[in-house]
């Protein structure tokens, strides 16, 4: 099982990369392109900025809270039917997610013309980091579930071991208990390993994505929250409603298949949801310095923005859409098969078609 150790490690990492994300963005530099572009009115702009704090709220946590519904309304069920062909539409955003709105705003940033031509126009960047992310994502998700599986395992062997030395010693003065009662308690069947393999790993899963998704959020927050002009914030507004409430549905499917403790689904609800704000907020206080087309601010938000894609793109390919559509279940039934491509084909067109004004 995951330790609380092991979470509050996990939301340490977290916020650090929240930190490292904030202190180089507001660096000053020198740049050609810092001038400005567009009727500025901030007095507008602030107010729809103040708006989109709550909004951007409301709508990231329905959207994370309606999977984890599953555990109260049947139909939402993870042993249903149903399920796949939400999870299907889950899997679409996220992916959609990734190569859509992260990966192209990651290769804006890493070739913009305000960077040297040496080394950033001289090679891709983005695509390596996205790639490096991607092999990062599968060996830590590779480790993760190696070490807790031998961990869970372990303890059931010394279990197993310390009945089985009971057992005989009692078998000393009771001989006869042996020849009438078996030794069934304490060892776990074949189906109760497979099960607590896919529940660690639909956890390390759950934890992985939103670990991508939050590193996104952040960087979309403090740009919307730094925007100077009404004009840019409006539509940011009204299109990262919409992104944080499917990136929202996304993860919390996964959370939900994870079946994690109460407490635990509701950290990390709370933690999706208030990150985009965080960074509108964080966005607002240093608007004023805060130079998006500085060198510095560039860099930073195409390297996390190019991670950010590798972690999503690989999550919703490897650990969602292949396992479930492998998923012999799935395979022996054909109406299934349909309807989860349609969710996916739905869930990536819906998320693509945001990427017109956010």
């Amino acid at each position: 099982m995951i330790t609380i150790q092991a979470s509050c490690l996990h939301y340490f990492f977290k916020l650090s990369f929240v930190l490292f994300v904030l202190y180089p963005a507001i660096a000053s530099s020198e740049c050609p392109c810092d001038a400005e572009t567009g009727k500025q009115n901030k007095g507008d702009a602030l107010k729809y900025k103040i708006a989109s704090l709550g909004t951007i709220l409301v709508t990231g946590a329905i959207g994370v809270s309606l999977p984890l519904l599953s555990r109260k309304v049947p139909t939402l069920n993870p042993e249903n039917d149903i399920f796949f062909m939400i999870k299907a539409f889950a899997a679409g955003v996220i992916l959609a997610t990734g190569f859509v709105h992260i990966l192209p705003d990651a290769f804006e940033s890493l070739t913009s013309p305000c960077l040297k031509q040496n080394p950033w126009g001289n090679f891709s960047f983005t695509g390596f980091v996205a790639m490096m992310a991607s092999i990062g994502t599968l060996m830590v998700d590779s480790f993760a579930t190696g070490f807790y599986k031998r961990r869970h395992f372990n303890k059931i062997e010394l279990v197993n071991n310390d009945e089985e030395k009971a057992d005989d010693h009692a078998g000393h003065v009771h001989v006869h208990t042996h020849s009438t009662h078996g030794h069934a308690h304490g060892s776990a069947s074949p189906l109760d390993d497979s099960s607590m393999s896919e529940l660690i790993r639909q956890r390390i899963i759950s934890q992985v994505l939103e670990l991508g998704i939050v590193v996104h959020s952040v960087i979309i927050g403090i740009s919307l929250g730094a925007a100077q002009s009404s004009e840019t914030v409006k539509p940011l507004l009204a299109a990262l409603s919409f992104h944080q409430f499917f990136e929202g549905m996304g993860l919390g499917g996964c959370i939900s298949q994870a079946k994690f403790e109460s407490s635990s689904m509701a950290i990390m609800a709370t933690f999706f949801s208030l990150t985009t704000p965080i960074g509108i907020a964080v966005g607002i206080g240093i608007s004023s310095v805060y130079k998006e087309d500085s060198p510095t601010a560039l860099i930073v938000e195409g390297i996390f923005d190019s991670a950010s894609a590798g972690i999503l793109i690989y999550m919703a390919l490897v650990d969602i859409l292949a396992a479930d559509f492998m998923n012999p279940r799935m395979q022996s039934n054909v109406r299934m098969q349909l309807g989860a491509y349609v969710s996916l084909l739905l869930g990536t067109g819906c998320m693509s078609l945001l990427a017109k004004w956010a």
